[in-house]
């Protein structure tokens, strides 16, 4: 009977140190991203995003269909376009690079008509527009676009 006292006084302070260090270590949803203000992303995106992507996130007509010099048309960011299809990162990169660039870092040469932001907005305001992007889709689209994020952020974690 003796031997229990030491092996919980063994666990204990063991089980102590687990539970805090798991309570301690950030939250996912608590990332950048979570904490950016989606008032201001809505700001942003209509003097920036809306004039090419539309006003309620619509996109344009025929956005999936090449243009002649091989680029697409800007796409919906509402939930019947593909950019909740896309995580963080990319969605990320794609704003402050622009598309031709991003692909680039990704080993795709493709045209894109979408221009880099990275030299007008900062990376907190690219942050807020992405938010007050995703706000507007339904929870599903939500919870795609975050479980591919955190795919997407393991990989870069094995890849580094």
């Amino acid at each position: 009977m003796s031997r229990y006292p030491a092996i919980a006084a063994a666990v204990l302070p063991a089980a102590l140190a687990l539970a805090w260090w798991a309570t301690s270590r950030p939250d996912p949803a608590t990332s950048a991203a979570a904490e950016a203000d989606i008032a201001t992303g809505a700001e942003l995106y209509v003097e920036n995003c809306a004039s090419c992507h539309g006003a309620n996130l619509q996109g344009q007509p025929d956005w999936q269909t090449q243009n002649d010099d091989g680029s697409l048309p800007a796409p919906p960011h509402d939930e019947t376009g593909h950019t909740w299809h896309h995580g963080d990162d990319v969605l990320f990169d794609y704003t402050k690079l622009g598309g031709k660039a991003a692909l680039a870092r990704q080993g795709i040469e493709l045209n894109s008509g979408m221009p880099g932001f990275g030299d007008k907005l900062g990376d907190q305001q690219i942050r807020d527009i992405l938010a007050y992007i995703k706000s507007s889709w339904p929870a599903r689209q939500r919870d795609v676009q975050s479980a591919r994020s955190e795919v997407e952020r393991l990989q870069g974690e094995t890849t580094q």
